[in-house]
């Protein structure tokens, strides 16, 4: 079978290059243009011979994704929907920020955590995404904008839980980092997690990324009826991983809440809120409900938001009201499906 060398890591292209016997420099050749000319042919690359092509064509290839359908929205958003070789369907979705754009990347197709809010978690988990079909969700955007010398944000926030696929997660993320690879900066990845506690301890460890925790709840008994996840990893055991989580200087971590009409946004939620989060470096982004028609659950009303947001303003915490962009193409937070699997 041979190589998809958008999966693999540049040590593991160094070995295929020693393979063939070329100089060790050819590697690096060889991944700057996969990644950062976005070529989808190992046929493009002009600066190796037609030689040393044929004889890497013959053991590797370069996978490419081009979308089964792009929406666009709007406000401005453009929601990518891929198929996969087995036939699944798969989104990212593209947003525009008032200085730079920002990629919601996928790591799995469904979710096996089946929070109540999200459309993602309602149909499962079918399969994790591989390492190229994540780091495709990248090349597939960088090839349809032009976004000159300012790359995207990428964040770890479309379908899946990033730290149920923790391998082939931290693997792109080396290869988005790298100066091999996309060459990103780490200031601009950001990993979301529902709070899978042992992972989280991992990845501080492994990356030097940003974190956001979905957290969504003030304690246990309205986090339990959220997020099942939360019956095995509880609130206070969350809190405690994140207060030891390496956090970088002047970097905080982000916690996720969305507000749920008549579930999470009482004033007594936000002071139950802030009193848990005392003490930790973070900012606290509040995300009203994207209403589905799939889910049961609403949005708040604007006074109710923004009496939450005062509230948390007032014990001294960053709570910006994030809306979501996208909506009309069921495209924001919580509400990607990959309707191929429909």
């Amino acid at each position: 079978m041979k190589i998809d060398l958008k999966s693999i890591s540049f040590n593991e292209l160094q070995t295929i290059v020693a393979k063939l016997n070329l100089e060790n420099y050819r590697a690096k050749q060889i991944s700057q243009w996969i990644f950062q000319k976005n070529i989808a042919n190992i046929d493009d690359i002009t600066n190796i011979s037609g030689d040393i092509r044929k004889k890497l064509g013959e053991i590797a290839y370069i996978s490419c994704l081009t979308p089964e359908k792009t929406e666009f929205s709007r406000d401005g958003s453009k929601k990518f929907l891929f198929k996969t070789t087995d036939g699944y369907g798969f989104e990212s979705v593209l947003i525009p920020e008032k200085n730079h754009f920002t990629l919601c990347i996928s790591t799995q197709i469904g979710c096996p955590l089946r929070c109540r809010f999200c459309l993602t978690g309602k149909k499962g988990l079918a399969r994790n995404l591989s390492v190229a079909e994540i780091t495709n969700q990248v090349s597939c955007a960088l090839r349809q904008n032009n976004f000159k010398e300012k790359l995207p944000n990428l964040v770890f926030m479309g379908m899946g839980e990033p730290l149920k696929n923790y391998e082939n997660t931290v693997k792109s993320i080396k290869i988005f980092l790298s100066p091999w690879g996309f060459n990103f900066s780490h200031r601009k990845i950001t990993v979301s997690t529902a709070g899978i506690i042992p992972r989280i301890k991992q990845i501080g460890q492994d990356l030097p990324v940003n974190m956001a925790v979905s957290l969504n709840a003030p304690n246990d008994k309205i986090r339990n009826f959220l997020m099942p996840v939360n019956k095995k990893f509880s609130i206070e055991d969350l809190i405690k991983t994140i207060k030891i989580f390496s956090i970088p200087s002047r970097k905080r971590i982000t916690f996720e809440y969305i507000l749920i009409k008549n579930v999470n946004d009482s004033p007594d939620n936000a002071r139950e809120l802030g009193k848990l989060l005392k003490g930790i470096p973070c900012k606290i982004n509040l995300i009203p409900f994207n209403e589905h028609p799939a889910l049961a659950f609403r949005m708040p009303e604007e006074k109710t938001i923004t009496a939450f947001q005062s509230e948390l303003h007032r014990q001294h915490f960053t709570a910006p009201i994030r809306r979501s962009k996208g909506s009309d193409i069921s495209a924001a937070c919580g509400q990607l499906g990959g309707k191929l699997n429909d």
